[in-house]
């Protein structure tokens, strides 16, 4: 008997390395940060990374211009971005495939107007609709989320509707409505375990998408609150004295770069492995 031995898919392995490391400090922030994020040392303004001429390994990377320990606050953003990120996800990706499964199974009038409403949806730029869900919800963590969940469900049921519409249309699924099963029952019986794949893939991608969604408002003062760290809302601070310290704008912007860079590394290896006809060329 031959055993065949597959190697884990390369961005799968780096990208959810990468992913999960984050994850880990955003979990543990409170221990891994040397200092509360808003306290302030005002003998220490502006303080170099230490690795400058003048730096200190009392703040490894530096403090902001209200004295605020830089390394502390990226653990801190850290957190909020990876909240924001993973509850926003999920909450999109059960609202979009609720409304795809049901256009793609039932077709008709019920896909028409599910596919119409996506339409509308999907004509207003999506930073721009999330701003203006953030006027009339207001500011907090909670909102963001709510927000992205409100203009991000509509990328899980565009494309999942015709995933469900190709396994509508198999024989499986056919048999399982002649012997009797409820639409219900086929619908998560049979057809979405089929769709899993897919639904799984998109949720990697959407969590990096959310990390920028949720930077760009707290960038302008409409994400989470003020006492709460954001990747974002360092980004805007730091842009007042980005020439006389640019390490304060280009840490926060590194941080958003690996973090989504990580997760779309990680949606494309779980596309890949998860794919059976790219599995079967592999194999073959």
């Amino acid at each position: 008997m031959r055993i065949s031995f597959r190697l884990p898919d390369l961005s799968l392995l780096i990208g959810g390395s990468v992913a999960g490391l984050i994850l880990l400090c955003a979990l543990f922030a409170p221990w891994l940060a040397p200092y509360h994020p808003n306290d302030q040392e005002l003998l220490y303004i502006l303080a170099p990374p230490v690795w400058s001429a003048d730096g200190s390994a009392e703040h490894l990377l530096g403090t902001d211009s209200l004295g605020r320990d830089t390394l502390s606050r990226l653990i801190y953003g850290a957190r909020t971005a990876m909240t924001v990120a993973a509850a926003a996800s999920f909450g999109a990706m059960i609202l979009g495939a609720f409304f795809a499964h049901l256009a793609g199974y039932f077709g008709g009038w019920v896909d028409w107007i599910i596919s119409r409403t996506v339409e509308v949806w999907l004509s207003f730029p999506p930073v721009v609709l999330s701003m203006l869900l953030i006027i009339g919800l207001g500011v907090g963590t909670d909102k963001v989320i709510l927000a992205i969940v409100l203009v991000d469900w509509t990328r899980f049921c565009r494309v999942l509707r015709s995933e469900v519409q190709v396994v509508r249309g198999q024989d499986y699924v056919a048999f399982a409505r002649l012997i009797g099963f409820s639409h219900a029952r086929v619908i998560v019986k049979e057809i979405l375990p089929a769709t899993l794949p897919m639904l799984i893939t998109l949720l990697s991608l959407q969590m990096g998408i959310s990390v920028v969604v949720e930077a760009i408002l707290s960038f302008v003062g409409m994400g989470v609150p003020s006492d709460v760290p954001a990747w974002g809302q360092m980004i805007a601070d730091a842009r007042i004295d980005m020439y006389d310290a640019p390490w304060g704008l280009a840490l926060p912007i590194f941080a958003i770069f690996v973090t989504v860079l990580s997760f779309n590394l990680f949606g494309d290896g779980l596309r890949r492995t998860l794919d059976p006809r790219h599995t079967a060329n592999r194999g073959a």
